[in-house]
C-alpha cells in the first residue's frame, strides 16, 4: 500500500536521484541536464554508465564511491554527485574523487599521457560558506595561470547551489532554469507545469510518478525519503542551536537586543528567553 502523499518523487533523495538520472532508460534526462552546464565543445550525444566504485591503482589508495559515474561517447568522464548537507573538506573530497577517472586512463606500455576530459558535477542542497553573500549559484572551476588564462581545459569542477534558486514557474527562461525548478519543486507538484511541457520533462514526470512504482520501489523510496528528512532535521536543528548560542553570547556581552535580532534573525521574545 502506498503511504506517500506526494505524486512525484523527491529528486534530492538517493533513490529519486538514481531513479531519474542513473538508469539506462532515463539517461536522456541526465544527458539533457549535463548539456545545460557543459561547454559547447563537450556537449554529450550519448554516454554509458560505468561502475560507481573506483579503487586506487595500488592497495594503499582508498576507494571512492560516486553517486553516478559516466563515460561520454568521446571518452569524457563525468562524476555526478548529489550532496545533501555540508561536510568538512568537501572541496578536498571533490579533488580526490576526480583523481580516480584520471588514474584509470593510464595505459600499460608505451603511453603518451593524453587524457580525456574529466568533469565533476556537484548538485548541492546547501550554500558554500564562502559564497553566502553572492547571488551566483553556478560555479565552474578550471585550472588557470596567473593571468587567469585556462592552463588545462580537461579538468573542470561544476557546482550548483540549489538553495539560491528562487525563480517561480512564470519566471523560468532557460532549460537550465527549468531543471533547477524541477530539483527544488518536483515532489511538491501535483501536475506538470505549463513551462515544463517539452519531451524531456514529459519523460521525467512519467519516470517520477510514484503510482507507477512497484511495491519494492515504493518501499525503497520511502526509506530513502525518511533518511533525507532525518538528515534535514539534524542539519536544521544544529543550525538553530548554533544561532541561539551565538545570540546568547551576544547578549552576555551586552549587545542591544535590537542588534542581536538583526544579526541572528531571532525575534525579541526568543532573545529574552536566552
Amino acid at each position: 500500500m502506498n503511504t506517500l502523499s506526494e505524486r512525484y518523487i523527491n529528486p534530492l533523495t538517493d533513490f529519486g536521484f538514481k531513479k531519474l538520472f542513473g538508469t539506462e532508460p532515463n539517461k536522456v534526462l541526465l544527458i539533457d541536464f549535463l548539456n545545460q552546464i557543459l561547454p559547447d565543445r563537450h556537449k554529450i550525444k550519448d554516454l554509458n554508465y560505468s561502475k560507481n566504485e573506483q579503487v586506487g591503482l595500488n592497495e594503499l589508495d582508498r576507494k571512492a564511491i560516486f553517486d553516478l559515474y559516466c563515460v561520454g561517447e568521446s571518452g569524457e568522464r563525468f562524476i555526478v554527485e548529489l550532496q545533501k548537507a555540508k561536510q568538512n573538506f568537501f572541496k578536498d573530497r571533490s579533488i580526490y574523487y576526480a583523481s580516480f577517472p584520471i588514474q584509470e586512463q593510464a595505459k600499460k606500455g608505451d603511453w603518451d599521457y593524453r587524457l580525456f576530459p574529466v568533469y565533476t558535477v556537484g548538485i548541492l542542497d546547501f550554500v558554500f560558506d564562502d559564497h553566502k553573500s553572492e547571488d551566483g549559484l553556478l560555479h565552474i572551476i578550471e585550472l588557470k595561470n596567473q593571468q587567469c588564462e585556462v592552463f588545462f581545459d580537461k579538468l573542470k569542477f561544476i557546482y550548483i547551489e540549489l538553495p539560491k534558486f528562487h525563480k517561480q514557474e512564470d519566471e523560468l527562461e532557460s532549460q537550465f532554469d527549468k531543471w533547477l525548478y524541477v530539483f527544488r519543486h518536483l515532489s511538491r507538484l501535483q501536475n506538470r507545469p505549463k513551462q515544463l511541457q517539452n519531451k524531456i520533462f514529459k519523460r521525467l514526470f512519467e519516470a517520477a510518478e510514484i503510482a507507477k512504482f512497484s511495491s519494492g520501489e515504493r518501499e525503497a523510496y520511502e526509506e530513502s525519503l525518511k533518511y533525507y528528512r532525518d538528515l534535514k532535521n539534524v542539519v536544521n536543528t544544529s543550525r538553530w542551536e548554533g544561532i541561539k548560542e551565538v545570540a546568547k553570547n551576544m547578549k552576555e556581552k551586552g549587545m542591544a537586543t535590537s542588534d542581536i535580532s538583526a544579526l541572528s534573525g531571532l525575534n525579541l521574545e526568543e532573545i529574552a528567553k536566552l
